[in-house]
């Protein structure tokens, strides 16, 4: 039994980093209607970016805050730079964009910092396991950081004009333009909130998996899972879907199909999703008279 708790409360502090890149995934989806193949990249180089500072003896919280500032600043000039003049462009116009993003950030990050698998401190320390052996002190510690971010930007959009100004933007941008909002500039600040999030998921899964310039292609396997599963059209249910994707995997892959087998859970979850509810839990169906 106390095997089984473990793997499951070590599955919610994962399942909580892919619902951060979920999050980040279903933003960018909600003003693009596309797929950021690039976000995992992205939130790799911001983590290159963190160890940099650390190394150069930033301490690490100060190194935190500014490599998820500058991951902002970045991800508000891609959709500037490069994503605005394709506004228009058909659809394989972005999703070809999207991918070279992907395969220019890893190439550059294998470049600069080389392909060898490099550790990454953990903020929270070592020590033995905390609450009775269920979590380990960076798994207790990335779940409330996690759980922190994700709460601040449920509140940044329920609660703020500009939150709600973003939000009206994503969802309509003719309407939006006729009252007055400047949905262009909504728009890039989406992107740059995504990039953040990114920025703080590569940062809390770094510590487990080490860092490398691949190592978010699993994470953004699962966190692509989970954005389905509880609907890529909804925030809320991207985070539920990322928590239940992490627990998935975790017991699964201890009681079921074993360790090597595990990414492939997501791949099931994804076409299960797909077959029998494409909108996923919390989505919403949306029909059209021709």
């Amino acid at each position: 039994m106390d095997a089984f708790l473990h793997q499951l409360f070590s599955g919610i502090a994962t399942g909580g980093i892919y619902a951060s890149v979920a999050l980040a995934l279903v933003m960018i989806y909600q003003a693009t209607h596309h797929v950021n193949f690039a976000q995992g990249e992205m939130a790799m180089l911001s983590t290159y970016v963190a160890l940099t500072l650390i190394q150069a003896g930033v301490p690490y919280w100060i190194a935190f805050v500014l490599t998820v500032g500058a991951s902002m600043i970045v991800g508000i000039g891609i959709q500037w730079l490069v994503l605005r003049p394709l506004e228009k462009a058909p659809v394989l116009a972005s999703v070809g964009v999207f991918i070279g993003m992907l395969l220019m950030f890893n190439s550059v990050a294998g470049w600069i910092f080389s392909y060898t698998l490099k550790p990454f401190p953990s903020p929270f320390g070592e020590g033995p396991p905390m609450l009775n052996g269920l979590f380990s002190r960076h798994e207790l510690g990335s779940t409330g950081v996690t759980l922190l971010v994700l709460t601040a930007v449920w509140a940044f959009f329920r609660f703020t004009r500009l939150g709600l100004a973003m939000r009206a933007a994503a969802f309509n941008p003719i309407s939006s333009r006729l009252v007055g909002v400047p949905v262009a500039k909504m728009l890039a600040l989406g992107w740059g909130l995504a990039a953040g999030i990114g920025a703080v998921a590569g940062m809390m899964v770094a510590p487990v998996v080490f860092l490398d310039p691949n190592m978010m292609a699993g994470v953004l396997l699962y966190a692509f899972a989970g954005a389905l599963l509880g609907g890529i059209t909804n925030p809320l249910g991207a985070v539920v879907g990322g928590l239940l994707v992490g627990v998935i995997e975790n017991l699964g892959g201890a009681y079921v199909v074993g360790t090597e087998l595990k990414l492939s859970m997501a791949l099931v979850i994804i076409v299960v999703v797909l077959v029998v509810k494409p909108s996923g839990l919390f989505g919403k169906t949306l029909a059209s008279r021709v």
